[in-house]
């Protein structure tokens, strides 16, 4: 969700927003029609009729919004749709964040200019806080405009494809502003829970597999950098100068690293999809943003189960707990679906 203005939010960063979402929206091409297209590239074809198949299943068996979201495609012929940066103060894990009408507060600001998320994230330096900078594969307008299916969704397999657009939907099916851990906790549920159900479906046994190993080595690194956040805080609530600080904070992260490669070698056999995480810098920023969509999952997952795995009922609890003022611990605390 990278658009959005207040009055602390920059006439620029409004219009790079708003110029680079009506780019998005002009380029919708509908899927039905490129499907029957004779000149559609066979790969592009086989793609757009699984997200099709894929996009009714969200409606017809997760109860998300059947409306016009994930019905068109874009090309948008670069890496990410938008880059997402988070900042945090160096000794502190709460992030900066940012506010907009609609969407509320959240810990990062949406750029859909790479060169405009490196220049705010120098600038954020300056000023001394830890920044981290990373590319997003598809954003949410919360159902305001058609979101379209884009070429960085169908980059990978169509269990992916599956995960994103369950994932994308569910924002559209609850949203609570100014809490992402609880949006994207939440969001993450309906996207796991769907995407076993989707490959059940399909009689995809190999596939479910593959999916069920890549969610357990997901809670391992959850397990790992939730680890660490808890030493760096440790860390930042002792009375240390500023210098033992870093001396421990760097410490740290040199830890999480090695747990890390002990890990891979030992427990994943090897599996090396982590690295590109852990070959570039870490820092109090980047394990925020970590934190935001993993912490509450668990309990989502849980309440889905008190909830007969029912969604609609699921969906009244989650909207009954949004409602409290205390609604991560109301979600925690859950002992039934009503």
């Amino acid at each position: 969700m990278a658009f959005g203005v207040s009055g602390c939010t920059s006439i620029s960063y409004y219009a790079q927003s708003l110029e680079g979402h009506v780019e998005i929206m002009a380029a919708r091409e509908n899927v039905g029609k490129l499907i029957r297209d004779p000149s559609t590239p066979e790969a592009l074809r086989s793609k757009l009729t699984s997200a099709s198949a894929i996009r009714r299943f969200a409606t017809d068996e997760l109860s998300l919004p059947d409306n016009s979201s994930y019905r068109s495609y874009v090309d948008i012929h670069r890496d990410a749709v938008t880059w997402a940066v988070f900042a945090a103060p160096q000794f502190s894990l709460t992030p900066r964040t940012w506010c907009f009408p609609v969407f509320g507060c959240v810990p990062y600001r949406g750029y859909f200019s790479r060169k405009s998320a490196t220049e705010s994230a120098v600038e954020l330096q300056r000023q001394g806080l830890d920044v981290f900078v990373t590319g997003i594969t598809a954003y949410s307008t919360l159902g305001w405009s058609s979101d379209p299916l884009l070429s960085t969704m169908l980059r990978q397999d169509d269990t992916y494809l599956a995960s994103l657009i369950f994932h994308e939907l569910a924002h559209q099916r609850l949203y609570v502003n100014g809490d992402s851990a609880f949006n994207e906790a939440f969001a993450v549920a309906v996207e796991t829970t769907g995407t076993r159900k989707w490959l059940r479906a399909a009689g995809d046994r190999a596939g479910l597999r593959r999916y069920e190993a890549a969610r357990k080595r997901s809670a391992d690194f959850l397990g790992l950098v939730a680890k660490a956040r808890e030493e760096v805080a440790q860390v930042y609530g002792s009375p240390r100068t500023p210098q033992q600080m870093a001396a421990a904070k760097a410490a740290t992260i040199n830890r999480l690293r090695m747990r890390y490669r002990q890990m891979r070698d030992r427990r994943w056999a090897g599996y090396r999809g982590y690295d590109a995480w852990f070959n570039q810098p870490i820092n109090n920023a980047k394990l925020a943003a970590t934190s935001v969509y993993g912490e509450q999952v668990p309990a989502f997952l849980r309440l889905f189960d008190l909830c007969s795995r029912d969604y609609p009922r699921f969906y009244a609890a989650v909207r009954r707990i949004a409602d409290k003022p205390s609604r991560g611990e109301a979600l925690k605390a859950a002992n039934s679906c009503d």
